[in-house]
Parts: C-alpha cells; structure tokens; sequence
C-alpha cells in the first residue's frame, strides 16, 4: 500500500495540490458553517477543544482555526535559566549526534546535513553537536517557538519535494527531510549556534515566520536566503517565530558545545516549553 501511495504522489503535482488545499483551507466560511464544519474538523483530528480560545464561530475559516493560538498560559516555558525547551507540540522522531556530516531520518537511514540545509560550509559547523526531530500531528497546536533566547541571524527558503512526512514518507523516501520545501532559521544563543529547520509536507499549505515574509510553496525555483546583520529578530526563549498551515516537522541542530540534548525515544509526547535540555556542554 505504501509503494502504491508513494506511486500515485510522483504523479500528482504536489505544489499546486498543496496550493490548493491551502486556498480551500482558507475560504471565509458562513458563520452558521462554522462551528459544524469545525466541530467535524477537531473531531476528525482530536483537536482538544479545551484549548481553543473563544467560540468555534470566531474562527472564519479551517486555517485561521487550524493555526490558531494557545489560551495564555496554556504551555508553561521552563523557567530555569540553561533550559532548552521543546520548540512545539507533537512527539519525537529521531535524534542524536551528528556524525560525519549525517543525521538519522529514521534508524539506520542517515541522510547528509549538507542536503538538509543545502549548504555543506554550513553543515560542518554542526559536526559533533546534536539534532532532533519532532513531528506535529493534524490534532497539535501548530506554531513554533525558540527553544531559548536566541538571536535570529539568517534564514533560507529551501524549494523542494512535498512528500508526505508520515511513516510511508519516512521509510519509503530516501533524505526526506532533504527533499521537502523547507525553511532553514540560524540562531546564535549565548553558548553556540542553532539551526531550526521547518519542514513542509503534502497539503501543508505554506510555513510562515513571523519575522520575515519568506515563505513556502510560493513558486520558488531556487534558494532565497536572508541574512539579518544587525537588524537580526532577538527572540525570548518560549516566543513565537513561526507557523505551518498544516501539520509537518522541526528538525533541531545544535553546534558542538551550544547544548546537551535529553533525547526521548522516537513517539514520545511533545509538549511546547517542556525541557528538552540544557545550555552549554
């Protein structure tokens, strides 16, 4: 079945059909639809309705609830100053060290740092430190955080594949990750260089930051990098800098020395803010 779904994908136009689940996503829904068509959506996905913020009617189409924003003090941020917090919500995927330029996608399937953020000066400079994968369900909150207080100092939209980033994504295609439209942000935090990578996926939409108008699946044939110089985003540890309109993936890179990662096995559950490790080596 897998092989068969992986077929059918190669065929579709993957862009223009994640365009277009976008589009539809986004249409200003009556308000007398809404709050059927969003109860049959969160039910649909386990949405946990405890967490929506104001009426269901509030809400003017699928997208603007599914990328809604947590109730204040929802996600409690460890406070502890060396901290490293989880960046979302969703669960862990695989992670570890850096080895001899690769990462796992899944075990015993590396795949090159280098192809991940298309730049092998950049991959080296995360030799021997750590990386971390986290998935996001339909059913999770779907805006993402820094991990602590960083400065944002570049981003590059990387233009890609949309594979699906489901289990028949991660078994069947080789360097997923490396493959899909992404979104490269480099971070300095006070004890080393970090890298979050927002990747795109069938029907996500677009991944958005809030910092910068690069975005996804905008028909880009080619890299589009940003480099902030002094007029770089400073971000509180626990603050918002971005957003996927539909469910995909964070995958954490850490420069050696800039943090100890207390990695979970791969299915645990991820929460915004929970500590997920500590500053410095």
């Amino acid at each position: 079945m897998s092989s068969l779904t992986l077929a059918l994908l190669r065929l579709l136009p993957q862009h223009a059909l994640s365009r277009l689940a976008g589009r539809a996503a986004s249409l200003r829904l009556p308000r007398a639809l809404r709050r059927p068509v969003l109860s049959a959506f969160g039910r649909t996905f386990g949405v946990d309705f405890g967490e929506v913020v104001g009426s269901l009617e509030s809400y003017a189409s699928v997208q603007e609830f599914f990328t809604r924003p947590l109730p204040r003090g929802a996600r409690a941020i460890d406070p502890a100053p060396d901290a490293v917090v989880a960046p979302c919500d969703g669960f862990w995927g695989m992670a570890g060290r850096v080895e001899r330029g690769t990462v796992l996608q899944v075990k015993g399937r590396p795949y090159s740092l280098a192809a991940l953020l298309a730049d092998a000066e950049a991959a080296r400079a995360f030799e021997g430190g750590w990386f971390a994968t986290f998935y996001l369900a339909p059913r999770n909150y779907h805006r993402f955080h820094a991990p602590c207080a960083v400065r944002v100092e570049r981003a590059v939209h990387v233009p890609g594949a949309l594979w699906p980033v489901n289990r028949i994504g991660l078994e069947g295609i080789d360097a997923l990750f490396a493959s899909n439209e992404r979104i490269c942000a480099y971070m300095q935090a006070e004890t080393g260089r970090l890298c979050l990578v927002a990747v795109g996926a069938t029907m996500v939409g677009k991944v958005r930051l809030t910092f910068d108008d690069l975005v996804t699946n905008s028909g880009a044939r080619s890299p589009v990098a940003r480099d902030y110089g002094s007029a770089a985003a400073r971000l509180a540890k626990g603050e918002e800098w971005g957003r996927f309109e539909f469910g995909s993936t964070i995958v954490l890179l850490a420069a050696e020395g800039a943090l100890r990662l207390e990695a979970q096995p791969p299915g645990t559950e991820l929460r915004l803010g929970a500590r997920i490790g500590t500053l410095g080596a």
